[in-house]
């Protein structure tokens, strides 16, 4: 156990010691650390791809679990150990089981992508789903142990799993000719960082480890802003390997005194980082695995030149573990990821030709998507996808040049979710509209649950759903409210028990989606006159 205060020599040592005896490579392989050029010519760093996708279950988890249950005593074991996890932790487990013949019964949530759940079933572990996401299957699983007296096997915070973990750090220093300057590592609950950053830094300390999380369950980095690990609530689930809550308090501390730097990234560039991966070494990883990449690439792009540290860079591809429908949803949003394609709002004159003369104005910049619907006299509003020649900047301001109002949706969320496949429908009456962005896990009966609680008390003006294989759908969802009921509507909203977004505000929405200012007037007008 890591006591606050403990000196970060004493934590290295420890861990280096109980990493160098884990005899992990009796199930684990030994991954390769391969050079990718193509990358590192980007970066402007030789940087080399840790290749745990490529473990017995496409995933680093294997090391810690095996080592974990193989330190049990027989008393320990006889009552079969027990595990919650999103799939890759519980394929480690169930392996690990298998190989040493102790029962593994793993809880894993109702959102757990198929693959990993068929994965766990082959390997002959008892499966109970439930919840919705990793903290609600956790509890089920600790109440479980506590019934049947099994051991329970912590995927992060269990100092075992982490020395576990750590095997991997002690191969990157071997496989490399020369110290690493940065090695750029996935974090969830943070027991791959804490494990890695144990075992490089004991032997190397000038190694810096940079952890790398999603932009929307960042358990880490809120963790060591509040000085210990805090619940941040509901998390998004693109990347479900590392969508935790909350940190373990063993791997905080040892983050804390650790890791050098945490970075966060966004869904656009996890997707672009899974593309670079596949084109350097044809492997296709799953959104956490690509985390590492998608850091080094952004931390490379915001780097001073002069702050070029020595060394060469290692970014661990820790996992494979993804659905083949999920891919959609990567191939549509790397190209943003990339900075090789622009969303943008422009306004055009109402007129015969003004599609030609805006196609004109684009010049060689090919066009991905197109969407408008006539709404009356006047200026027509267009949603164009554009597949960058140049900067989005510069092409933004050549439209301008060209007396064209252009608004930059690229990072607009609901824009990417749902007005890309939604525009061409404007409420037509004057009445208030309030629109909602919704997400929820997605599971058997789940949208059903959803469209039951939304029925009722307020008319539901629009509805638009996306799903792609992915943990969690996406709800864009109009209401007619009145100014009246906007208190009650907010109660309703927070009772309800799911993640929104109020976009009723949102830009986007007011351009695609609101009632015409014009509309609105001559509405106003018929309403006096009656």
């Amino acid at each position: 156990m890591i006591i606050p205060g403990v000196q970060m020599v004493s934590i290295t040592q420890d861990y280096l010691r109980r990493a160098l005896t884990a005899p992990v490579y009796d199930l684990a392989r030994r991954t390769p650390l391969e050079h990718a050029p193509a990358l590192s010519a980007r970066v402007g760093h030789k940087l080399w791809l840790k290749r745990e996708d490529m473990q017995p279950t496409f995933s680093f988890k294997l090391r810690g679990a095996y080592h974990c249950i193989q330190q049990l005593s027989e008393l320990e074991r006889s009552n079969g150990v027990v595990a919650a996890s999103a799939g890759n932790h519980a394929q480690g487990v169930a392996l690990s089981a298998r190989k040493l013949g102790v029962k593994a019964t793993i809880f894993m949530p109702l959102t757990t992508p198929e693959i990993k759940v068929r994965a766990v079933e082959a390997l002959g572990a008892s499966i109970e789903l439930g919840g919705d996401d990793y903290d609600a299957a956790c509890a089920m699983a600790i109440a479980f142990c506590e019934e049947s007296g099994g051991y329970f096997i912590h995927p992060f915070d269990n100092p075992e799993v982490i020395a576990g973990q750590g095997t991997l750090g002690i191969e990157i220093t071997q496989q490399l000719a020369t110290p690493a300057g940065i090695i750029f590592l996935p974090i969830g609950g943070g027991g791959l960082a804490a494990g890695v950053a144990a075992t490089v830094k004991a032997v190397y300390p000038d190694v810096r480890i940079i952890g790398v999380e999603p932009e929307d369950a960042a358990s880490m980095q809120a963790a060591l802003k509040a000085g210990q690990p805090v619940d941040i609530g509901a998390t998004g689930m693109f990347a479900d390997g590392v969508a935790v809550r909350k940190v373990g308090q063993i791997t905080f501390e040892m983050c804390r005194q650790l890791v050098d730097e945490i970075i966060t990234v966004s869904v656009d560039q996890v997707c672009a980082a899974v593309k670079t991966i596949f084109e350097e070494v044809r492997a296709v990883a799953e959104p956490a695995g690509a985390l590492a990449v998608a850091g080094a690439i952004q931390y490379a792009a915001q780097l001073d030149p002069a702050d070029r540290s020595e060394g060469d860079w290692v970014c661990v591809v820790s996992g494979a573990n993804v659905n083949f429908d999920r891919l959609g949803h990567v191939v549509e949003r790397c190209a943003l990821g990339e900075g090789n394609e622009a969303l943008l709002a422009v306004t055009i004159p109402e007129r015969p030709g003004s599609f030609l003369g805006f196609c004109s104005a684009l010049g060689e910049s090919s066009v991905t998507e197109f969407n408008y619907r006539y709404a009356g006299e006047g200026d027509a509003h267009v949603f164009v996808g554009v597949r960058l020649q140049e900067s989005s900047r510069h092409l933004q301001d050549k439209l301008s040049g060209c007396g064209y109002e252009v608004e930059d949706l690229s990072t607009n969320e609901v824009a990417k979710l749902h007005l890309r496949h939604l525009v061409g429908g404007r409420l037509p009456s004057d009445e208030r509209e309030r629109l909602i962005r919704f997400e929820f896990p997605e599971r058997p009966g789940a949208l059903l649950e959803f469209l039951t609680m939304l029925g009722g008390r307020w008319s539901i003006s629009l509805f638009h759903y996306r799903n792609h294989a992915a943990a969690n759908a996406r709800i864009l969802a109009g209401f007619l409210v009145s100014e009246g009921d906007d208190q009650a509507f907010l109660q309703f909203l927070q009772e309800a028990g799911y993640r929104f977004t109020d976009e009723t505000d949102n830009a986007a929405c007011h351009t695609f989606l609101s009632v015409p200012q014009s509309i609105r007037d001559e509405g106003s007008r018929k309403m006096k006159l009656i």
